[in-house]
């Protein structure tokens, strides 16, 4: 399951703008997004993880972590915003510590116990910067330094930040902020010359100088070809260059070249029927363990490995497990396929190894394969030149009934391997058929105190890595209020003579505080802030105000001072304090929470009325109770039908559509007059129904309407009805009242 995680430079330099019209940030989020487009084509992509970490201090820069989601990944690399310094250094470690965080726990490292290639976690960080200065809070730096402390338990043991399945690949845009006459150079991206490059190239990786967007797109398929399961290695030669074969090449270089060093990967293949990669032997330590010890030396993060160019005889024996690990094509293998040598080997050490001498012994060797086209590394048990001929006599000729001499070499084997060897050594005699060969007494551990202070570690990791997953994705908390800051130098007003008339005039007769008050007992106090969401302005420092809002501040600052005498200070303006994003509008039932309790129903048979956005009048219909107004104007249109109309039976056809009460509410149709005017009997019941229309939908924008055509329709000895109905001014319960007073005139009249 790769890691992939994605170092975006958040820093201000990253605003410019290209030719192409958009940020280097903006470029910089797009290229991870094609990243990912271009991974998701390998079925093998389903077990990725992503993580996010900006150019923020801890853990505020941590912006997806190891519990994270792919949808909080991308939701957090839009949201990134280029505000802060150039921190490459912090920022990397703070990466690098992320991906250790369960190291320990697992085990996966097996401190002190030998490397084994096929316990690893394979980690790719790709760094996205500008290659600008490196800036932080103490200055510009000319090369990338590592803070040496770290909060992460455990990370003694190692000496470098990383681990061996762990590479760091930079891209370093250079596009430039106008379209360049010259043609684009084709071929391969260059290396760039900024200081992270040499970074780059000790975790096994390297960087990109992206001068176009078609060498960007270059890059980044260039990226997702190195997705790759393996530990990085460390081969160095040892004794002197070997000499030339018939099919070889015949020229002789003296001095140093290119593939006595090399810092390249070995691909470890995962199992086709499991997915997890299976392996029987490690790599040895570069250190003899001692019972007594009571700790580790520290180790380094790639294992230095020493070949020898002596041709030697490629061995296996049937029965005896091996693992084989290709090598990335580099120098070193690139000479050896020269060489054209598939049927011999050179042999591998890592020194200090062993209990006596600086080598130590072989525990496998490098050979190129048959058809010549990669080179493959053999790691066999330590010293397999020896325990070999010992497991082929035990298997052809003794079969597995080894008599005293050969149990005597055998012992004398165990005394030269390393004692973490034993288990690996025990289960390949499982798999030979010989289980009883090693006496179960044979101490192959670490010490009592070794194993205590690796369990210690492993503990404080587990403990470390929840509290850093606890505190990713949360946000500072903002400032409830303004902080009192304690003024030494200068004298404060409660000190002064006159203070109890300056408060008199300020608030009156109110009490005054003592004389001997003392500033400093409110040092941790704040002043309370009533909209949470305003961010105090404490107006200290006129360079804090950002460029976009020194008008907003200005004319802020001008209606406070015109206002000097309200005594209360805006912060916002009228129109702000009811704007809100767009993001959040809708978000009603949020609204609701922080609203206080309604008060009870004065009358509690009434129906309560659903919290609907969008209708807040809309009523339950399960107990919706029946309008007087609507029973009027049904059984009004039951008894008058139009000529030719047949009723239908009940239950028959689909519901009978209810005509709208008044013309003003019918949308889309013009409202004509009548031609004669309606009788007086006939106005108590359209006034009624005038009541109802008001009082249940909107009674004010009836009212403020200059001209209803309703009150033409009416007959005109009721004029001065209407003239006071259009001078009502007042409340809704006004208006309502006097309504109700003229029904009763209209009624008596009537």
């Amino acid at each position: 399951m790769p890691v992939l995680l994605f170092l975006i430079d958040t820093s201000a330099s990253m605003n410019q703008r290209s030719h192409l019209g958009t940020s280097y940030l903006d470029i910089a989020k797009g290229a991870v997004e094609t990243f990912l487009k271009l991974r998701s084509r390998d079925p093998a992509s389903r077990g990725d993880r992503y993580m996010l970490v900006s150019f923020e201090e801890a853990p505020a820069g941590i912006k997806a972590g190891w519990k994270d989601s792919h949808a909080t990944f991308m939701t957090e690399l839009r949201n990134l915003q280029a505000v802060g310094l150039t921190s490459i250094g912090q920022s990397l470690r703070t990466a690098f510590d992320l991906l250790n965080l369960n190291r320990l726990v697992s085990g996966i490292d097996n401190y002190g116990q030998g490397r084994n290639p096929f316990f690893l976690e394979p980690a790719i960080i790709v760094a996205i910067t500008d290659g600008s200065k490196l800036t932080s809070s103490c200055g510009v730096q000319d090369e990338l330094h590592l803070p040496l402390t770290t909060p992460l338990p455990g990370s003694e043991l190692t000496k470098e930040p990383f681990r061996w399945d762990q590479r760091l690949f930079s891209l370093i845009l250079r596009i430039p902020g106008h379209t360049s006459s010259d043609p684009e150079p084709m071929g391969g991206v260059p290396l760039d010359p900024s200081p992270i490059t040499p970074m780059c190239e000790v975790t096994g990786g390297r960087s990109y100088s992206v001068f176009s967007q078609r060498m960007l797109n270059q890059c980044l398929e260039s990226l997702v070809q190195k997705i790759q399961s393996g530990v990085v290695i460390h081969f160095e030669k040892t004794g002197p260059d070997p000499p030339p074969t018939e099919d070889g090449p015949i020229e002789m270089k003296h001095g140093p070249q290119s593939w006595h060093s090399c810092h390249k990967m070995i691909y470890v293949r995962p199992n086709p029927k499991t997915g997890v990669p299976v392996g029987h032997w490690p790599i040895p330590e570069s250190f003899w363990p001692d019972q007594n010890s009571p700790t580790l030396p520290p180790r380094a993060a790639h294992p230095q490995v020493k070949f020898s160019c002596v041709d030697s005889e490629p061995m296996v024996v049937d029965k005896v497990p091996f693992d084989k690990y290709e090598l990335e094509p580099s120098p070193l293998t690139q000479y050896i396929l020269e060489r054209k040598s598939p049927h011999t080997c050179w042999q591998v050490f890592v020194c200090n190894s062993a209990k006596y001498g600086e080598l130590g012994q072989p525990f496998g060797y490098l050979k190129a394969s048959t058809a010549l086209n990669c080179v493959n590394l053999f790691v066999m048990p330590y010293n397999y030149s020896v325990v070999l001929p010992l497991f082929d006599d035990l298997i052809t000729v003794h079969k597995f009934k080894p008599p005293a001499k050969w149990r005597q070499s055998f012992e004398n084997y165990l005394k030269t391997v390393p004692p973490y060897y034993i288990t690996a050594l025990r289960k390949a005699l499982r798999m030979m058929g010989a289980p009883n060969l090693l006496a179960d007494n044979i101490e192959y551990g670490l010490g009592y105190s070794v194993v205590s202070y690796l369990k210690k570690l492993s503990q404080q990791a587990k403990i470390e890595a929840d509290r850093v997953c606890a505190l990713v994705g949360k946000k500072a908390a903002l400032e409830g209020g303004i902080k009192l800051r304690c003024r030494s130098s200068a004298l404060s007003l409660a000190h002064r003579k006159d203070f109890t008339q300056l408060l008199q005039c300020i608030m009156g007769d109110g009490p005054a505080l003592p004389m001997e008050a003392n500033t400093k007992e409110f040092a941790g106090f704040q002043l309370a802030a009533l909209n949470k969401a305003l961010k105090p302005q404490g107006l200290r420092n006129p360079y804090d105000i950002p460029r976009s809002h020194l008008l907003d501040q200005l004319s802020r600052m001008r209606r406070n001072l015109l206002h000097a005498g309200i005594c209360i200070l805006k912060g916002q303006d009228q129109d702000q304090l009811h704007s809100i994003p767009i993001a959040q509008m809708g978000n009603y039932q949020d609204y609701l929470k922080h609203c206080p309790s309604p008060l009870r129903e004065a009358d509690p048979d009434q129906p309560k009325r659903l919290h609907t956005f969008g209708n807040p009048f809309k009523l339950d219909k399960k107990a919706m109770m029946v309008d007087e107004a609507d029973e009027f104007v049904t059984g009004t249109q039951s008894k008058g039908k139009r000529p030719g109309e047949s009723s239908s039976p009940a239950g028959v056809g689909g519901p009978k559509r209810r005509r709208c009460m008044s013309p003003l509410l019918r949308l889309g149709r013009a409202y004509t007059p009548p031609k004669t005017p309606p009788r007086r009997d006939s106005f108590v019941p359209v006034v009624l129904q005038l009541f109802f229309v008001i009082a249940h939908n909107t009674i004010h924008q009836i009212f403020l309407l200059p001209q209803c055509p309703f009150f033409l329709c009416l007959n005109a000895g009721y004029e001065r009805i209407f003239y006071l109905l259009k001078q009502i001014q007042g409340s809704l319960e006004t208006r309502l009242i006097f309504l109700q007073s003229i029904i009763k005139e209209a009624a008596s009249r009537c």
